[in-house]
Order: structure tokens, then sequence, then C-alpha cells
């Protein structure tokens, strides 16, 4: 059975069903987009058709069915979400007569690429998908340069998080810890610890995407234990790491 879940540079993308998070908040923007008639309930509220959530903004969200896409808010698409979101915490989207999701059994989902589903609603949000979603408006070349890097674990490529402190960054980017951390705020909108254990969470993703048990997994992505990895996967997504295996499909081994 193939998974339900996919990671691209500045996004992850989830087909799920009978989804139920608790309580949560993020670094990303969030797309809810439901599958057919479905409705969701969001926080507390039922409601229908596509939902733009903006980042950092705590939620709790249950549906039948349906899509959500997460994308980190300095992306190409990212810029164009915090458009329509125009300083709104959560918005209704009205997507020009095309408020529903296509119509297909999960089964079929899971055989397909996941843009081709998505492009009509992508379309609606005048959103290019001939854009690459990595185009990133910083300034400053050294960041971009690490966010590069960071974005080769998508091809299998992760560099343990340990090696990854402040510190160690900084001097490779010829600079002082301070002024890294300072300038990488600027550049993200996010500090550096908080950002680095969002795409730890990504890594762990790819990691139980891999086949790997859930302690493997913990220990890939620089988390001491699988206790932790679960723990902080909860606060971020709303449900534990064997909740969310159960729920995109992907496969593991008990830890």
């Amino acid at each position: 059975m193939r998974p339900t879940v996919w990671l691209k540079p500045g996004m992850l993308i989830i087909y799920g069903a009978a989804l139920d998070a608790a309580p949560h908040k993020h670094h990303a923007i969030q797309l809810i987009w439901p599958s057919n008639d479905s409705s969701y309930r969001l926080n507390g509220n039922v409601a229908a058709g596509a939902l733009l959530i903006d980042a950092d903004v705590e939620h709790q969200l249950s549906m039948k069915a349906g899509w959500i896409v997460l994308i980190e808010p300095l992306s190409y698409w990212g810029k164009t979400l915090q458009a329509q979101l125009a300083g709104r915490s959560i918005h209704q989207l009205a997507l020009l007569g095309f408020a529903k999701s296509v119509t297909k059994p999960v089964t079929k989902v899971m055989e397909a690429e996941p843009f081709s589903l998505l492009a009509p609603l992508f379309e609606s949000l005048e959103i290019d998908l001939s854009a690459s979603p990595l185009s990133r408006p910083h300034s400053d070349q050294r960041i971009q340069k690490l966010i590069s890097q960071l974005d080769s674990c998508f091809d299998g490529d992760c560099i343990k998080p340990s090696s990854w402190r402040a510190a160690e960054v900084a001097e490779q980017l010829a600079l002082s810890e301070s002024r890294f951390l300072h300038l990488f705020r600027e550049q993200m909108g996010i500090a550096w610890r908080p950002y680095l254990l969002w795409r730890r969470m990504f890594c762990a993703v790819i990691a139980l995407k891999n086949g790997n048990n859930v302690t493997q997994a913990a220990y890939l992505a620089g988390f001491s234990d699988s206790a932790h990895l679960s723990r902080t996967f909860k606060n971020q997504f709303g449900m534990t790491i064997r909740q969310a295996l159960t729920l995109f499909q992907l496969k593991s081994s008990s830890s």
C-alpha cells in the first residue's frame, strides 16, 4: 500500500481519512480541502469548503476525508497564500465555483501524483504550478545556501540534525553565532531552533516512509528516543506518531 503523504521542499502534502487532531500549531501555513461533500470541524465549529490557516495559529481539526497541505510561509507558494490571508489568521476561501475536492476513492488518490489532483485548487488560488515552491525571496545568499543544504534531505541525503547547532552553522557561514541567529530570524521570520525542529519532523516522516520503525526514525531525525519524537510530533501536528502511521497509511514496524 502506497503512502498518502508526500514531502517536497517547502511543503508537506497529506491525503487523510478520519482525521482527528488535538489542538496544535506549527510553522507552516495550512490549506484544508475536504473531499467531495465532506465537512470538517475546526475549533468546534462545523464548516465546508477550502480554508487557509496562517502559520503559528493554534487550531483543532477533525475531518472525514480530504487534503491538508502545509507550506513554508516564505516559499513562493507561501507568499501567494499570505496574500490570500491578507493579515487574517483563518480565511474561508472563495474558489470561483470550485470549492470541492475531486471525487476519488482513497486508493485512487494513493496511486496518483498529488499535483494532478490538487491542480484545480491551486489554479483557483492563482498559484503557478510551473513556479518552483523553493523560490524564497531571501536577500542573503548565505541563508539561501543553508536552506538548500537542509533541502538535500528530500533527496535521501539527510545530515543528522545534531550537526546543525547554531555555533557550528555560524562558523560554516563565517559569521558569529549571534549574527547568524539574528540574520536567520530576519530572513526567515522564525528563530533558528524552532525552524530546525520543524525540519527534523520532516526528516522523521521521510525515515518512516522509507520503512524505518519509530525508534530508528527518532534517531535519524536527531531525537533522544521515540517518546521524544512522539511528544514533539503531537505538539506540531496534534497527533502522535503512531496515530499518524495509521492515518497516513505509512509502514513502520513497532519500536
